[in-house]
């Protein structure tokens, strides 16, 4: 089942036994995550008839889905996908059903439309960190992992450009609470599809590998602390709260500028298109850097290029900068996941991965709630010099971390437990 072609390709990916069903089921089911979103807005909009209760019941469901993300992702790594993906997903599709039941027409309660969501966003499948996981499982090539990761990222920025559009279909023909309903589909669907996979059955759960090895599962937690994980989650963090704030921030600026919607639709979508071209780039070089390398200038690229979006004069100007920033989002999000997966014991990539998910998304909430309270007070230039000097922050941080040794790391070697060599190319990965 591992692959290691001596030139492998984003093509070599798919000639993986059964890999190309299980990305797709995945994908599938991630897609509920592009229209979950924008449905669940619309429809408390529409049930309740405020914004302020349609805001609320948007913050409780997206916490509990961000916070609780590692937890989850600790009872797959535990239980494996199978028993602990398919209770997961009929919960949350169940839930989302229910959602999309009560609000179906005007006048629901809030109270029962926010404890819905609140219900719904505890059991949101990790399916994101899971594919994850399994692609570290059944590719060994360090360059074709990267890659994996890459398209990965990629085809994510792609999901959740299309399901707005897709949402917007819908509303077209029928309630809000279609869409609702819709993603309740596409995550249960996807995420059965996914399970059954024969790629992602056998890929055992860290308590069959602590079985076989002979050690109480949890033995390998004693060798991976959250010092390991403290570089690739503080980029993830500071890519997140640069990009939470990116969205206000241009909105902002069309409106400063007499545009319309349409505009920040063109200048958001350019973001998106800079991402994932520059996540396709990034899988495709190999890279003579180490990762514990790239990584803080990959962040601080993206902080320097929302530095100079706050001095653009027009929206062309911005669209280009804003492009230029995304360049380099997909790469710094996709090293920050390789070295949290290089850093998991066998077993424990799944929560590696959540932890780096959780801090991205936990940031990028974290960024728009600032942007909020200071898009009025201060200038818009200014906004943006911040939204940047946040991604500068976490670079540095980063910077500082690799020149912090580790006492369990040798230099030029892996973390300790980990399944493959870490890529580092006679440098230490630093923590």
């Amino acid at each position: 089942m591992p692959a290691s072609p001596s030139r492998p390709s984003y093509a070599a990916l798919f000639r993986i036994p059964h890999a190309r069903s299980a990305f797709l089921a995945a994908m599938t089911g991630r897609l509920s995550y592009g229209v979950v979103s924008l449905a669940l807005m619309l429809t408390t909009t529409r049930a309740t008839g405020s914004y302020a209760v349609a805001g609320t019941v948007m913050a409780l469901f997206g916490a509990t889905s961000v916070l609780l993300s590692p937890v989850r992702a600790a009872l797959i790594d535990r239980y494996g996908a199978r028993r602990a993906l398919i209770p997961m997903a009929s919960l949350y599709g169940g839930l989302l059903t229910a959602f999309a039941a009560t609000a179906w027409r005007p006048g629901a309660p809030a109270t029962a439309i926010g404890a819905l969501a609140v219900a719904a966003g505890a059991c949101t499948p990790p399916l994101g960190p899971t594919m994850r996981a399994v692609w570290g499982e059944v590719v060994q090539d360090e360059r074709l992992l990267r890659r994996a990761y890459s398209l990965d990222g990629v085809v994510e920025e792609i999901l959740f450009v299309s399901g707005p559009l897709l949402v917007g279909a819908v509303v077209q023909v029928a309630p809000p609470a279609a869409a609702v309903a819709l993603s309740a589909l596409l995550v249960w669907s996807g995420t059965l599809a996914f399970v059954l996979s024969p790629v992602v059955a056998g890929v055992r759960p860290a308590a069959a590998k602590a079985a076989l090895g002979g050690r109480r599962w949890g033995g390998g937690r004693r060798r991976w602390g959250g010092r390991a994980l403290a570089q690739p989650v503080v980029a993830a963090l500071g890519v997140g709260l640069s990009l939470g704030a990116v969205d206000l921030l241009v909105m902002a600026f069309a409106e400063q500028h007499h545009r319309g919607a349409d505009a920040v639709a063109w200048v958001l979508a350019a973001l998106s298109l800079g991402s994932a071209l520059g996540g396709l780039l990034n899988g495709a070089v190999d890279w003579r850097t180490a990762p514990g390398v790239r990584l803080p200038l990959l962040a601080g690229a993206l902080g320097v290029t929302l530095l100079a979006a706050g001095l653009a004069p027009g929206l062309g100007t911005l669209t280009a900068a804003v492009a230029c920033a995304g360049f380099f989002v997909a790469p710094a999000l996709t090293t920050s996941y390789l070295m949290a997966d290089a850093t998991a014991p066998p077993g424990f990539r799944t929560q590696a991965g959540a932890w780096v998910n959780t801090a991205v998304n936990a940031g990028s909430s974290g960024g728009a709630a600032a942007a909020g309270l200071l898009v009025g007070r201060l200038p818009l230039g200014l906004c943006f010099a911040l939204s940047g000097a946040l991604a500068l922050v976490a670079a540095l941080v980063c910077v500082r971390s690799a020149r912090t040794p580790r006492p369990d790391t040798d230099a030029g070697h892996g973390t300790a437990g980990s399944a493959r060599p870490a890529e580092t190319d006679g440098a230490q990965l630093p923590c």
